[in-house]
């Protein structure tokens, strides 16, 4: 262990004297260092980018959705199957279940400070924001407590916002319906627009918001129930919540039961693995530049450095000794380097997000642990490498070599 110290401290002294010789290689293997690093850090940031972006469309993993039908034509009596679905919920402890009508087939009529305008109306449940991590621009989404609220609560889109003159939600702002669902309805939360140049005005009411006023929904209207269980849940509890809502309904219901989330699609994360495989194929060809530049450097160091290590042998140093110094002095090198580099990485990538050129996730991943460790092995294998050829030089010299100088 002592050697072992006594070398790497002997390493670091000698890369001290010569440190402009090597800096700029250094330089560029800390570079490359860094890009490895935010290469990793980025694939992990891309991948929860499109598990959120996944999820807002079909749900977290592992998501159930459930339908149904009559077989005979008839109305669907949907008051029956939410008292199904909830029974069945509480059986299998489901916490986070969601109703869900994506558009009423007809529009609902609000009014405007100029005129009365058609918008389009959907139907959530509060957990319908956790189960889809629903983003909003302004506001809040529906809560447990909002069914009891004199004013019923709804969100809406940023077109429709910006329609009625974009007014602040800490005044407390509402909203007028004229025809089967008149009065009057308090905004709590604006969505963001989905694209650019989206123009969609959608209003988001509470189911039990809507039955109130209409009663029932359109004979020609469907509903759906979605359950957020977890993918390691979700292959034991499927196929009994399915056999039970099927007894409940009766024959002359078709119950549908399946997965919504993109779990279930293994193709998802593919551009994430291609983006981190191309760009640090490409870091560690730089690396590998670095590496090599620096070996040259040290093979004509080390025609300078004869006599030093002429002197080393004839005062007893083996060449054991001598070469574990010359390659601790790259090891110790690229170690640092790989060091500054990561810190580099960490530094380039809060800047990104503070000035926010990637944008911000609801789940932002840290700089992961994984990125770091693979880097500072890619830089201590690059040294290792790099110091190997100009070490057994080193080991080649003899003392004769250095009395003939």
């Amino acid at each position: 262990m002592s050697g072992l110290v006594g070398a790497l401290s002997e390493a670091w002294a000698e890369l001290r004297h010569h440190k402009l010789r090597v800096l700029l290689s250094l330089i560029g293997i800390a570079v490359s260092v860094a890009a490895i690093a935010s290469v990793l850090a980025l694939g992990d940031y891309i991948r929860q980018s499109q598990t959120e972006q996944s999820d807002r469309f079909g749900g977290r993993a592992a998501t159930i959705s459930v339908g149904a039908g009559r077989t005979d034509g008839a109305a669907m009596d949907w008051a029956v199957m939410d008292a199904a679905v909830q029974s069945a919920t509480e059986r299998f402890g489901l916490t986070h279940v969601t109703r869900r009508v994506d558009q009423l087939s007809a529009p609902a009529m609000i009014q405007t400070p100029d005129y009365v305008r058609p918008v389009t109306v959907r139907l959530a449940d509060p957990d319908y924001a956790v189960i889809h991590r629903t983003a909003l621009l302004a506001g809040r989404w529906f809560t447990a407590d909002d069914t009891a609220a004199l004013a019923p609560p709804v969100v809406i889109t940023e077109a429709l916002w910006n329609g009625i003159g974009a007014p602040p939600l800490a005044g407390h702002p509402t909203i007028e319906f004229t025809d089967a669902l008149a009065g009057t309805y308090r905004i709590v939360g604006v969505t963001p627009a989905e694209w650019q140049g989206d123009t969609q005005k959608t209003v988001t009411l509470l189911p039990q918001t809507y039955l109130a006023h209409a009663e029932a929904l359109p004979a020609d209207q469907s509903m759906t129930w979605e359950m957020w269980m977890g993918p390691d849940r979700v292959d034991a509890i499927a196929p009994e919540l399915a056999a039970q809502l099927r007894a409940a309904m009766g024959p002359d219901v078709h119950v549908s039961v399946s997965r919504s989330d993109w779990a279930t699609r293994p193709d998802v994360r593919q551009s994430a693995q291609l983006f981190e495989l191309v760009t640090g194929l490409i870091a560690g060809l730089v690396l590998l530049l670095g590496g090599l530049g620096l070996v040259n450097i040290q093979l004509v160091a080390m025609r300078q450095r004869i006599r030093e290590i002429g002197v080393r042998r004839s005062f007893g140093a083996t060449s054991a000794r001598i070469f574990t110094t010359v390659l601790f002095e790259n090891v110790v090198a690229t170690a640092v380097a790989g060091i500054a580099g990561i810190v580099l990485a960490i530094i380039v990538l809060r800047v990104l997000f503070g000035m926010n050129v990637l944008p911000p996730l609801q789940d932002t991943p840290p700089f992961p642990l994984r990125a770091a460790l693979v880097a500072l092995a890619a830089a201590v294998g690059i040294g290792a490498v790099a110091g190997f050829l100009p070490a057994l030089a080193a080991v080649r010299a003899k003392v004769i070599d250095a009395l003939r100088i």
